[in-house]
């Protein structure tokens, strides 16, 4: 029955990754697709294929979701809280892309985990999670806002007197640097945190010692799925992201990406926090259409994205407790 649970989360783990990468493709490449820099499908693929390089990159992240949000009881208890965990995740992520909003697959994770372990006898790690989850989910929006705009008004300064149409044909060019760099972030943040609940289901049963550091299996198998996540696209979301909040043009777009990249990767290895690419990426757009002027943005989408993030832990907390409740109930 244990291996046959183990076996299972791995299988839900890395749908979620799956989910995840289709979910959060809009994150890397809307502004591309949008200002027309990339194809859909070339972005798409290139966008997959930075996915897996970035998981890669490090295991900052996974290491934080897997020792630093919830201490689990041992063997098959612990497996059924991280399963309830990721279904709570995997059906707000449902959720929010039909209805095309752009909330956070790495807040819905932490979500589950913490409605599923306050449901159980698990212990909730309230201060890892203040200093590696609340902290930088408020941080990171707001520096991808205000680098955003600051960095736009930097460059409407040092092209003030270029030729229109050379500047919009550079900066689509540089935006597929962006784009890729983006991606890289994405996959640097995102397949760690799939990587992290395998880890944890792992330690859990005792195939791994806490010390251990990530198999390799375990992160070729979360780079994988979120890859062909992202390749499956992620449209609805992508129209939110690139067109529905504001219409962006190549500059802006670089600006956004170049800023959210930056966020991603200072907050993985340096801060080895899991923040969202969802949350940084969107108030980098909003920060760098503001500078057009503040009207420009369309606040009232804005404000259904908001709200999305807001209820996203709790959402995911409430549906993960609820199934908790019930595999427990099940099994016992």
């Amino acid at each position: 029955m244990e291996f046959a649970l183990v076996v299972a989360v791995i299988v839900i783990a890395l749908a979620f990754d799956y989910t995840n990468g289709f979910h959060d493709a809009a994150n890397a490449i809307a502004t591309s697709v949008s200002t027309r820099a990339l194809t859909p499908r070339v972005a798409l693929a290139m966008a997959a294929v930075f996915n897996f390089a970035g998981a890669f990159l490090g295991t900052e992240v996974a290491e934080t979701i897997g020792k630093g949000v919830i201490t689990l009881p041992s063997g098959r208890h612990g497996l059924v809280v991280v399963i309830a965990a990721l279904i709570g995740a995997i059906s707000w992520n449902l959720i929010t892309w039909y209805f095309g909003l752009p909330s956070s697959s790495s807040h819905a994770l932490i979500g589950g985990l913490v409605g599923a372990g306050l449901a159980s006898t698990s212990v909730v790690l309230w201060s890892g999670i203040v200093d590696k989850v609340v902290i930088p989910m408020v941080l990171s929006p707001a520096i991808g806002f205000l680098g955003a705009f600051l960095l736009m008004l930097g460059i409407l300064w040092i092209f003030r007197r270029s030729n229109p149409g050379r500047t919009t044909r550079g900066f689509r060019l540089a935006q597929s640097v962006s784009a890729a760099a983006m991606s890289l972030g994405h996959g640097l943040q995102d397949a760690q945190k799939t990587m992290g609940v395998m880890f944890l289901a792992l330690l859990t049963t005792g195939h791994v010692n806490k010390e251990d550091g990530i198999p390799i299996w375990v992160k070729f198998a979360a780079a994988t799925a979120i890859s062909l996540g992202t390749y499956s696209g992620g449209w609805r979301i992508m129209r939110t992201l690139g067109r529905r909040i504001i219409h962006l043009d190549p500059a802006r777009g670089f600006a956004s990406e170049a800023v959210a990249a930056t966020v991603l990767y200072v907050m993985a290895i340096g801060l080895h926090a899991p923040v969202s690419t969802t949350h940084t990426i969107t108030s980098a757009v909003m920060g760098a259409g503001a500078t057009k002027r503040l009207s420009a943005v369309r606040w009232g989408v804005a404000k259904g994205i908001v709200a999305a993030w807001v209820l996203t832990i709790p959402a995911a907390g409430l549906v993960a407790a609820g199934v908790y409740g019930l595999v427990h109930l099940i099994l016992e």
